[in-house]
């Protein structure tokens, strides 16, 4: 499989900003990739709009430029001219286009420095990022069924949201409820039991659609970790190394066991 300019441009994007998400992709099928690297891409443009800029009114208007790019594509139009837009909408499906707005608009919560609202506000959070995203992406390669999905995506979400814990409070935002280390290892702990509620439920994703669920490789052993020893979320310490990592991402690619 060749990559145009576009595609590369894509693949470069995520493996700059998003280097777990870019060696996922790269343990997927090859016809895979042309798939997920502009999915993973608009991720990453979107999910940065917000902090490039510290006038919430431009960052307003970053994330807008995407909603409307998505809504070209929801119409069946040919959207504008973009090196991940352009991509994107050769794969994605009026229907999945749609269903993105949802995470774009969900990215206006990292614009402002409220708290959530409560735990639901939290969980919609995470289910219209990490659940939309790896939606889009399973249901763009075969057949999958969403409840299960999005089970796995939230414990992906998750796992990735307490890594991010301590660069989300240096930039003055409230990322937890309740910071106090019971209460991240209930969520870690929480996040675990629909991750697991997933992996029972294989076979209701395809083959086909499966790559898109190694994005998730890590999640499991760092929800475990979180759950265990809770105050490694506020020192930026969660993960194993990076050699156990890698091992981990070739055996789930490997046996399709995400």
């Amino acid at each position: 499989m060749q990559f145009d300019e576009d595609l590369t441009a894509c693949a470069a994007l995520v493996e700059r900003s998003d280097p777990d998400r870019f060696r996922a992709t790269m343990a997927a099928p090859p016809p895979a990739r042309r798939v997920l690297f502009p999915l993973y891409a608009l991720n990453v443009e979107v999910s940065r709009a917000p902090w490039v800029t510290q006038e919430p009114m431009i960052a307003e208007m970053r994330l807008q430029w995407w909603r409307e790019a998505l809504e070209q594509i929801a119409k069946g139009e040919t959207p504008r001219r973009h090196e991940v837009i352009t991509p994107l909408a050769r794969v994605l499906s009026p229907e999945l286009g749609a269903r993105l707005d949802a995470m774009v608009a969900a990215r206006r919560w990292d614009i402002y420095t409220d708290p959530f609202e409560d735990e639901a506000h939290f969980d919609r959070y995470i289910d219209e990022t990490s659940g939309t995203l790896i939606w889009a992406a399973a249901r763009s390669l075969g057949e999958a069924e969403e409840a299960v999905v999005r089970d796995f995506a939230y414990g992906v979400g998750v796992a990735n949201w307490l890594r991010a814990i301590p660069d989300l409070e240096a930039r003055g935002r409230v990322p937890l409820l309740d910071g106090r280390a019971e209460a991240v290892a209930a969520l870690a702990d929480r996040a675990l039991v629909r991750l697991k509620r997933a992996r029972a439920m294989r076979r209701a994703v395809s083959p086909e659609a499966a790559p898109a669920m190694l994005t998730g490789w890590q999640a499991a052993s760092i929800l475990r970790e979180a759950r265990r020893m809770p105050s490694r979320v506020g020192a930026g310490v969660l993960g194993t190394s990076e050699a156990r990592a890698r091992l981990a991402l070739i055996a789930r690619a490997a046996t399709g066991r995400w």
